[in-house]
């Protein structure tokens, strides 16, 4: 089981753990929706673009393409219906439904995972994400996480 904990109640930092075993640190910024994590001793970038609908996990170390190259992209984010491109494959997300804010990764009608809140109060996501590799899994909930963000920061301005 992965899971994301905020170390902080001030700033947009989130340990990860496998199964209660450290794996890396996240730190967002919702306002530039994106940021940096290293795993396996390779450095990763998440960025956004296309008006935060579109985000890119790019391996900033240098695999087989090359420093700079985009491992996993994530399309039509904040949408009921989203999709995932890594690996050779696309993976297919949806809202579970209005009134809560989870994750499902679905193929057809079928769900394979998810990706929930643990705390609306303190933060935080767990996940099940079957067949993703884990730097592809942490990209998903690190987006997920963005995209709670900014929700939490639109419903706190009132809407001005």
């Amino acid at each position: 089981m992965l899971r994301a904990e905020k170390t902080s109640p001030w700033r947009s930092a989130y340990a990860f753990t496998v199964d209660g075993t450290p794996v890396t640190t996240f730190s967002s910024h919702w306002w530039r929706s994106g940021g940096r994590m290293t795993v396996d001793g390779r450095e990763y970038r998440i960025g956004t673009r296309a008006f935060r609908s579109t985000y890119t996990l790019t391996d900033e170390t240098g695999g087989a393409a090359g420093p700079g190259a985009v491992v996993a992209t994530a399309e039509r984010v904040a949408r009921k219906r989203w999709t995932v491109t890594a690996d050779g494959r696309s993976y297919e997300f949806r809202r579970a439904s209005i009134w809560r804010s989870e994750q499902l990764l679905v193929e057809g009608e079928l769900t394979l995972g998810s990706v929930r809140r643990l705390s609306w109060w303190r933060g935080g996501a767990e996940a099940e994400l079957p067949g993703l590799s884990l730097p592809v899994q942490l990209f998903v909930v690190a987006v997920v996480l963005s995209l709670w963000e900014q929700q939490s920061a639109a419903a706190g301005s009132g809407g001005s």
